[in-house]
């Protein structure tokens, strides 16, 4: 359906950054009528999102994406933007512990564990759920209340520690909305090994047939590949009399308005911030990844979606199966597999060479019985400084002091280092059509 753009005169707009936010801002705000210009530093838009293509595999390089939403509007829209380069699949998603394959999430997979195990969880899990505590006051408290000792201990806490490098009692219940809350018939069937499903809204989910998930931006690019400017990073801005002065130190862009979608680390730069409001900036803590794209040439026979690892002795947190989210993703006959590493900023991964950390893990997978390291064929190294914010204790007193100046000098702060919230695809293009105005984003597909 075709949304008759309404003219806003005058209006230049200038987003900075061009992830899918940024994308996505330009996409909409352009058929509102407004006179937008995207400037992104890299010579490539994406952000996150980016994908590469090289000796016929593909990768998403920012770590596995897939396409889902429990927001049918949203999930409709992002679909009619693929049109017919899109498949879908069943999810098939294990967590590896101890050596054996246990379904995920972990409660729906307690019939995997040896008997004692699985005893002992739907046990804890029971106590928890008759007998719950307080109201939690960190996500440790939050994981026994509701999924009981020994599915904490087991899976929940190492996980979240290893991918979130801290403590589980120093993070926050901001957490929350992405931590499950089984129902406690679902849980009593998977130990008596009746098959249930966790996390439905998951559990088929769609996937670009070619070009990976940047297949998606490159749709809504499509739309706006004039008003999308690359190479361009922004040093400074300034408002003069009014009027917005972007510079990259050689030219100078001049806007209305200006919607940051950069980090916010970047951000407290460019808008020349006061001291006090780097300090808040600078007391928001994230993670960095690195991922570590694998070819072989073998076929994966497993048929697995992703697998989570648990284990902290392991550098991945979890491992994905492109070339079985798409048959494109791989030459025919060979297989491909992503693995995650999520980081400190500081981490010495993040200053390895690239040869001497694809190594590393392939010696990792190979140990582990996910791949021969006889059969690679193809490796690559990507390193993401901004990766996942974390909500700390210190988080909502830090981001309202950070709000009120930008609020104060009017950037208006979109995406997920720029609100620093954890957000997946569908809640960025969500959040951006709300920021509009947009009701019913599948109306602008």
């Amino acid at each position: 359906m075709s949304v008759k753009a309404v003219k806003h005169e005058a209006t230049r707009v200038g987003v900075l950054g061009g992830g899918l936010s940024g994308i996505a801002y330009a996409y909409f705000s352009s058929r509102m009528g407004f006179d937008v210009t995207v400037l992104e530093k890299n010579s490539v838009p994406g952000g996150l999102m980016r994908s590469i293509v090289e000796e016929g595999f593909t990768f998403d390089i920012g770590g596995s994406h897939i396409i889902f939403s429990k927001d049918t509007d949203v999930l409709s829209f992002m679909l009619s933007l693929l049109r017919g380069n899109r498949i879908e699949n069943r999810r098939n998603t294990a967590i590896l512990y101890k050596g054996r394959l246990v379904k995920y999430p972990f409660e729906n997979g307690l019939s995997d564990l040896p008997f004692l195990e699985n005893l002992s969880c739907l046990l804890h899990f029971l106590y928890a759920r008759i007998w719950r505590k307080r109201e939690p006051g960190n996500l440790r408290e939050f994981f026994y209340n509701s999924l009981g000792s020994a599915i904490s201990e087991k899976y929940l806490i190492p996980y979240n520690e290893k991918i979130w490098k801290m403590s589980i009692e120093d993070m926050s219940l901001g957490f929350i909305g992405r931590i499950p809350n089984p129902k406690v018939l679902d849980v009593v069937k998977a130990s008596l090994g009746i098959g249930s499903e966790g996390y439905v809204h998951q559990l088929f989910f769609h996937y670009p047939r070619k070009g990976g998930i940047q297949a998606l931006i490159e749709s809504l690019k499509s739309s706006v590949q004039e008003h999308v400017v690359t190479g361009f990073e922004a040093k400074n801005a300034e408002n003069e009399s009014g009027e917005w002065v972007v510079s990259n130190g050689h030219v100078e862009k001049v806007f209305d308005r200006i919607v940051s979608t950069i980090p916010l680390h970047d951000a407290v730069r460019v808008f020349n911030a006061p001291r006090y409001v780097k300090s808040n900036v600078e007391r928001l803590r994230f993670n960095s990844l690195v991922t570590v794209a694998i070819g072989l040439e073998e076929l994966n026979v497993k048929g697995l979606s992703w697998l989570y690892i648990p284990d902290r002795n392991i550098h991945p947190h979890r491992v994905s199966f492109p070339s079985n989210f798409s048959p494109e993703n791989a030459p025919e006959g060979k297989s491909s597999i992503l693995a995650e590493i999520t980081v400190k900023p500081d981490d010495r991964l993040l200053r390895t060479s690239c040869d001497e950390v694809a190594s590393m893990v392939i010696e990792e997978l190979d140990k582990l019985k996910i791949i021969s390291k006889n059969k690679v064929v193809y490796r690559n190294v990507f390193q993401h400084k901004y990766a996942y914010p974390i909500l700390d204790s210190n988080y909502q007193e830090c981001m309202e002091r950070i709000r009120a100046f930008f609020n104060e000098i009017g950037v208006e702060l979109i995406g997920r280092f720029a609100e620093f919230k954890y957000i997946n695809m569908d809640d960025a293009i969500r959040n951006v059509a709300n920021r509009l105005g947009i009701h019913k984003v599948s109306e602008y597909a």
